[in-house]
């Protein structure tokens, strides 16, 4: 999939200004942050590793060498983030509307879309962990 250079770097900040806007309540222990990791039954342990993962998962969408694993990492953590709203929290969150279940899908379509983009480069990078020859 070939996009415009413009295109990867919107899709690119927006993941990152997304998951990093959300860290000061992680870890800070808001109210909010605390109920809704509580709800999981993953309080403080899910909230705080979710923090740090979401932290590296962000700085790696900003870094062009490193933004596909930031795109399977932000895979990875909207996949859980959707599926902690659809089954145990609810779309709405401590009366937010759906706002972050809407970030959460807006992440998940992003990281798709770079990872779409990405795919033959994780394609050799997983030959080449496995030690698997490339056929360029």
């Amino acid at each position: 999939m070939k996009l415009n250079s413009n295109l990867l770097w919107f899709l690119r900040i927006l993941s990152a200004v997304i998951l990093l806007q959300t860290l000061f309540f992680k870890f800070s222990a808001h109210p909010e942050s605390v109920a809704l990791f509580t709800k999981l039954g993953v309080e403080p342990w899910g909230r705080i590793g979710t923090g740090i993962l979401e932290l590296i998962t962000g700085l790696l969408l900003l870094l062009p060498s490193y933004t596909r694993f930031g795109a399977v990492l932000a895979f990875g953590l909207m996949v859980g983030a959707i599926a902690s709203h659809l089954l145990v929290i609810g779309i709405q969150s401590s009366g937010d509307g759906g706002k972050l279940f809407l970030l959460a899908v807006i992440v998940l379509i992003s990281s798709m879309v770079l990872l779409l983009h990405y795919r033959n480069q994780l394609r050799i990078d997983l030959n080449k962990l496995f030690g698997k020859e490339t056929n360029k």
